[in-house]
């Protein structure tokens, strides 16, 4: 199992943009990429922060879906509404 988290801010004034942006691409994860296992969105207590937790069933399902149309998809939509993107990616340690 894989798991990439990002930590993404966005500039003042386009939150709305890219929470529905990250809102798109997590229902499209879910109903379209099999080898994503699961895809939650988080909006942080700071404005214009959003977190994504993701889990994939190994390197291939987590290079699919960072190479996919729901990803392209969501950077074509955010263009411009980036801040700073933070990704951290490795395997999962632990499932609770």
């Amino acid at each position: 199992m894989m798991t990439l988290t990002a930590l993404i801010r966005c500039k003042a004034g386009s939150e709305h943009v890219v929470r529905a942006a990250l809102l798109e691409v997590a229902a499209f994860a879910a109903r379209e990429e099999p080898g994503t296992v699961s895809y939650f969105v988080s909006e942080a207590a700071e404005p214009g922060t959003f977190v994504t937790h993701e889990r994939y069933r190994d390197k291939a399902a987590l290079d699919a879906h960072n190479e996919g149309a729901g990803a392209s998809r969501f950077f074509a939509a955010a263009e411009g509404h980036l801040d700073n993107v933070e990704v951290l990616v490795g395997p999962e340690l632990f499932a609770g």
